[in-house]
């Protein structure tokens, strides 16, 4: 069936066939009613990663919190995903929010959690690498995200359910780490989806006036991707009209900017997203070495002082050009020379670092 019309023009079949790519690829499939609104997390990875990993540490925490344990350590998940203030010291900031929860230990009264486990440099360490392949990466689709699509409050915005639905939402080990808006009718697609989340996709609760945990900076998932069959944009902070969003493109040939439309007819143009930087061992490696906060401290013209915070998370081409650097060094050696060519505004202080 042709890329360019017929079914595979439809949402629902671009959909379906990323979520089949993804799943051959080693994701596992979740359901939207087993996502817990208020917590954003999806409970059933949280705790079972947890369990499969560190039996002993679970026995203790049940010793200390007898009644509802599984309750009692999801809310404190949820603590700790909570306090990503950056007025904090610094050493502090690094274990609140989803990415500071992902990459180091949470402690209570004595015990202490690993939400994830990456891959080790070596596999002298039997025990970290079975740790590290018990992850569980999921994408559910059709999420309704939002604790506050109440029947009632449907009935005041005169809204659907569907307004607080997101098409695929990717979790680590219950934690969010990306949503993605899917458009397929025509080339310009992905300014449609886009605009979904400037417009529909709002940090604060329009009417409640409440948080979004899902969509909350730094809490909720850390990159949101724009994808249409032709193109890939990304955002890493969702503020409605102001949300802004990046190329997430391989370029072309010749050096322009898009994608490559493929000879074959039922491949899209931008399935390198989730057939490469989507595959589990890639999405993992990104997280561990990639994504930052980057906080710099500002001064008003009164003398203020102020920090302002930015979630940078790699776009196409400079993930891929420092694995090409990485590869290099392995097969050659150190101490050669490499040109590479960026455009102006393409990031390339954060390729060099």
């Amino acid at each position: 069936m042709s890329l360019f019309g017929g079914d595979k023009a439809n949402e629902f079949t671009f959909q379906n066939d990323m979520i089949q790519q993804l799943l051959a690829n080693g994701w596992l499939l979740g359901k939207p009613e087993n996502y817990h609104r208020e917590l954003a997390l999806y409970p059933e990875d949280v705790l079972g990663f947890v369990k499969d990993t560190q039996d002993a540490q679970w026995q203790q925490y049940c010793k200390i919190y007898p009644n509802n344990p599984e309750q009692k350590f999801l809310a404190r998940v949820a603590s700790q995903l909570n306090k990503a203030d950056p007025n904090a010291a610094n050493t502090e900031l690094r274990t609140f929010g989803t990415l500071g929860v992902l990459r180091h230990e949470l402690r209570d009264r004595g015990t202490r959690f690993s939400l994830c486990q990456f891959k080790p440099e070596h596999e002298l360490n039997p025990d970290t690498l079975a740790r590290y392949q018990k992850n569980r990466l999921r994408v559910v689709p059709e999420l309704v995200y939002s604790p506050w699509a109440t029947e009632a409050h449907l009935a005041e915005t005169g809204m659907k359910a569907k307004a607080w639905r997101i098409d695929l939402v990717l979790f680590v080990n219950g934690l969010p780490v990306a949503t993605l808006e899917l458009k397929s009718e025509f080339k310009q697609a992905v300014d449609k989806a886009i605009k979904q989340y400037q417009t529909t996709r709002l940090p604060i609760d329009p009417v409640t006036k409440k948080p979004e945990p899902l969509l909350t900076f730094k809490r909720g998932a850390l990159v949101h991707f724009a994808v249409s069959q032709y193109a890939v944009a990304m955002a890493t902070r969702l503020e409605g009209d102001e949300t802004f969003f990046l190329p997430f493109n391989k370029g072309t040939e010749d050096g322009g900017a898009g994608n490559e439309v493929p000879e074959d007819v039922n491949q899209y143009a931008t399935d390198y997203l989730w057939n490469e930087v989507l595959l589990p061992d890639n999405l993992l490696n990104i997280l561990a070495r990639y994504v930052h906060l980057q906080i710099e401290e500002k001064e008003t013209w009164e003398g203020r002082k102020y920090k302002t915070e930015t979630m940078i998370f790699p776009r196409y081409h400079q993930w891929d050009v420092v694995n090409q650097l990485i590869r290099a060094a392995r097969t050659e050696g150190p101490g050669h020379k490499y040109l590479i060519q960026h455009s102006a505004g393409s990031g390339k202080s954060n390729s060099i670092a």
